[in-house]
């Protein structure tokens, strides 16, 4: 068996995409050649570099094995109904044929991933960039709202004392930083935004207690009780809760989401919080059911008296 043949299928070896018989010649054949056991190594351990990017980036995910098994069949189809084209065409657009003229290596796929990593950086930048307009006598150009996708995080929120003024500083590809009030649309998405995704416990805390300031939004709203039901962090929940506790009579998606926390959650004080909002609609079904859960079972004392001590307070139902 030729190296040639053998460095032209090292990519499928690692990818598992040889035939059985293909990839036994191969095990043998690396096994007496010291340089294509070497190409051999180089190759997946790029391939390893690659998994560990995957890995961190929680956006990143396998594809399905339905997905992948539809997709080869598609391919496998288009290339054999495909008709052959001239031979300019072939030569300017077949670029499977040049990887394999190439003989594709770890060196050159790496040359491929940061030839494409910087265009793509490039694309976003263009495409990030604020449009130049024409601007109108004594009219402020407004500034572009940012969107989820292009903030990497939320490195610090600052409330100027005594003021409405709020800085945010956040991370695109560098660092930027927006300046507003806490009625400023733009101002608004990054506390948002960092309510929800932020991985430093401080930042959140300061989004959360920002919003609570407009909590009579509905947006605004469902971002509390995001944070009430999965932030790690009790302050943040409480902190959160306190927010929406004005909201538990009318509202039934805030009141299903304090009777979550009242059942559900780890924190003591974010419980009681919880059970002292309550009170007000205490007599309504959902609320009853809970409560005598509660008060026949709960491991908290405290918890369980309080709750028995509400439905005393109730009237019988008939």
């Amino acid at each position: 068996m030729k190296c040639e043949w053998v460095r032209e299928n090292i990519v499928l070896q690692v990818y598992g995409e040889l035939a059985d018989d293909a990839r036994y010649e191969l095990e043998q054949h690396v096994a007496r050649c010291a340089d294509c056991a070497a190409e051999l190594k180089a190759e997946q351990e790029f391939h390893a570099l690659l998994a560990q990017d995957r890995a961190a980036d929680p956006l990143l995910t396998d594809p399905s094995p339905n997905l992948l098994a539809a997709s080869r069949m598609r391919l496998q189809e288009a290339l054999e109904t495909a008709k052959q084209g001239s031979f300019w065409s072939r030569l300017a657009f077949d670029p499977a044929n040049w990887l394999l003229q190439m003989k594709f290596s770890p060196t050159l796929a790496a040359a491929i991933l940061i030839i494409g990593f910087l265009g793509g950086v490039g694309t976003m930048r263009e495409i990030s960039r604020p449009t130049t307009t024409a601007a109108l006598p004594n009219t402020p150009t407004p500034t572009p709202v940012p969107t989820e996708a292009s903030i990497t995080g939320i490195s610090s929120i600052v409330q100027e004392p005594g003021t409405n003024q709020i800085s945010i500083k956040y991370n695109t590809v560098s660092t930027q930083e927006a300046q507003g009030s806490l009625n400023d649309q733009k101002i608004q998405q990054l506390l948002l935004y960092a309510a929800r995704n932020n991985y430093n416990t401080g930042v959140r805390f300061d989004s959360v207690d920002l919003l609570a300031q407009k909590s009579g939004d509905t947006q605004v709203r469902e971002a509390l009780i995001y944070a009430l039901q999965n932030d790690t962090n009790p302050g943040v929940r409480l902190k959160s809760i306190g927010a929406l506790g004005n909201y538990v009579k009318d509202d039934t998606n805030v009141r299903d989401a304090v009777l979550r926390a009242l059942v559900n959650d780890t924190n003591s004080g974010v419980r009681i919080e919880a059970l002292r909002l309550i009170e007000p609609v205490k007599a309504d079904g959902s609320v009853r059911g809970v409560l005598m859960a509660l008060a026949a079972k709960d491991q908290s004392t405290y918890i369980k008296s309080q709750a028995r001590t509400m439905l005393a307070q109730l009237p019988e139902i008939d």
